[in-house]
């Protein structure tokens, strides 16, 4: 699966990956990272706040999707039928949103 993935161009993290050593391979990589500082970082690193927001919307939608007992504890033994399911847990929150 990672040979099909594309380059990434931003990293999105929380404060728990507030660290300089993966802030220093992101920009080797040329990837910008948006990273809320710690409050003991001692320099001040800053973070845009609306592309920050998406994060929480990826957050947001991977609870939903965990709500399917099938995807939390991924009863599924292949990557393909997982991913399979996933796409059925995703149809599943689409069609709930439009009925309402």
């Amino acid at each position: 699966m990672e040979n099909n993935l594309p380059e990434p161009s931003v990293l999105l993290a929380d404060r728990g990956c507030d660290a300089d050593h993966i802030r220093e391979k992101m920009e080797a990589r040329d990837v910008l990272t948006q990273i809320p500082m710690r409050k003991c970082r001692k320099i001040r690193v800053g973070v845009d706040h609306s592309l920050y927001r998406l994060r929480n919307l990826v957050e947001r939608c991977l609870n939903k999707l965990k709500n399917a007992r099938r995807v939390a504890t991924r009863y599924d033994k292949t990557a393909e039928s997982y991913l399979g399911f996933i796409d059925i847990a995703s149809i599943r929150l689409w069609l709930r949103l439009l009925s309402t």
